[in-house]
């Protein structure tokens, strides 16, 4: 049986995924995943209800090949994989050079690499990976999937930031990110919901990193995160949405050295920020100090205020999706978020709701909600199968 191997490459862990090849399309049979956050670096791989945890010998460094080596030889004590056909890979910037997956060779990884300028916390950690698996696996055709790709079909007035056109012919707009969580729930919905797919729906991403999209019959026609994935809604300890005065300000008058900046917008802002007591929403639910609910409010503030300006930009609102973690998980903070919504119509059904149904609108509602697991691995399989051929090639 052939298999293909994805990595999902985030800024501090590594998600992968075997997938077995049939003529009906690549189907999972099971998922891992490395914390780059916490030594001795640990793979824990899930196979249906068996579990499988290994500390790894091998230690980060700028160089992933030891960690990778290491990683496939205790996959293959537990899978075959002999008959591994090809590696796909999550890549988040593919600016406008990419507008779908790519087979990875030397001028697409060189334009790769040339993007990181646009996205130097993912890009350089997703080359890492691609450049390892070239010496490890050095026989395997490999192919990248693009987070940003999804979004190419956004009007160019959607895509444009309000600043010298010279900038914005520079490369200076708005790109989009976790596009393939919003094809993957794209797919599924028009499965689960044909008559909603077809219309005007705003799936909210709400993980780590959180986001927002606009779909027309399945199609992304504007989406929250712009030109970084710092735009749009607060994050677990990312800023979202900022004033640009308030910048410059902590630049000049706080002088604020730029790594700081950096380090404060990325990693001490958000929900962290905010509370000052914990970036993970589940921690805040469960706290009474008035810090965590101004946290968990605003938060479900500039999601429901992001629902309503995309629904303007399609023109009208049939359905929501809530995914990721904090989406699919979390029935408090979606109550808090549908709430916000009651003058659109969204009536939330407070029983299928706290059960994490698929659907958790009343029949009543003028609008549907629901609530769907994203599986981004899901489409690099299928993109890379798309790229490199079918099963039986």
């Amino acid at each position: 049986m052939k298999t293909l191997l994805t990595f999902n490459a985030g800024s501090s862990t590594v998600k992968i995924g075997l997938f077995a090849l049939h003529a009906g399309g690549p189907v999972r049979l099971a998922r891992g995943v490395i914390d780059f956050r916490h030594e001795p670096l640990t793979l824990r791989v899930s196979e249906g209800e068996q579990r499988i945890e290994v500390a790894l010998d091998a230690r980060p460094d700028a160089d992933l090949s030891g960690i990778l080596s290491e990683t496939v030889a205790v996959l293959g004590r537990h899978f075959d994989l002999g008959e591994v056909a090809a590696v796909g890979h999550r890549v988040v910037h593919g600016g406008d050079h990419f507008a779908g997956p790519a087979r990875l060779d030397r001028e697409s990884i060189a334009a790769i690499e040339a993007l990181t300028v646009l996205a130097p916390l993912h890009q350089p950690q997703s080359l890492r990976l691609i450049r390892a698996i070239g010496s490890v696996l050095p026989d395997l055709p490999q192919g990248a999937s693009f987070d940003t790709a999804f979004h190419r079909t956004n009007d160019a007035l959607v895509r444009r930031f309000a600043i010298p056109r010279a900038l914005h012919d520079r490369g200076i707009k708005r790109y989009g990110f976790h596009g393939l969580s919003y094809k993957y729930i794209a797919g599924e919905l028009a499965r689960l919901a044909p008559e909603k797919a077809g219309g005007k729906v705003v799936v909210a991403h709400l993980g780590s990193g959180a986001s927002l999209c606009g779909l027309d019959n399945g199609i992304s026609r504007d989406t929250s995160m712009g030109f970084s994935t710092l735009d749009g809604i607060p994050m677990a300890t990312r800023c979202g949405a900022l004033d640009p005065g308030v910048v410059l300000h902590l630049l000049g008058q706080e002088g604020l050295a730029l790594r700081a900046m950096e380090d404060l917008l990325y990693h001490k802002s958000g929900l962290l920020g905010v509370s000052g007591i914990s970036a993970d929403s589940r921690d805040l639910l469960e706290s009474d100090a008035p810090e965590a609910r101004e946290a968990i409010d605003l938060f479900a503030l500039r999601i429901a205020g992001e629902i309503a300006r995309l629904a303007a930009t399609l023109g009208g609102l049939d359905a929501v999706v809530f995914t990721a973690g904090v989406g699919e998980n979390q029935p408090k903070l979606r109550a808090n978020v549908c709430g916000r919504l009651g003058w659109l119509g969204l009536d939330l059904n407070p029983i299928a709701n706290a059960a994490n149904a698929v659907l958790i609108s009343t029949p009543e509602s003028r609008m549907a909600a629901f609530v769907i697991p994203t599986d981004e691995e899901q489409v690099i399989a299928e993109e890379t199968v798309s790229l490199l051929g079918s099963a039986g090639k």
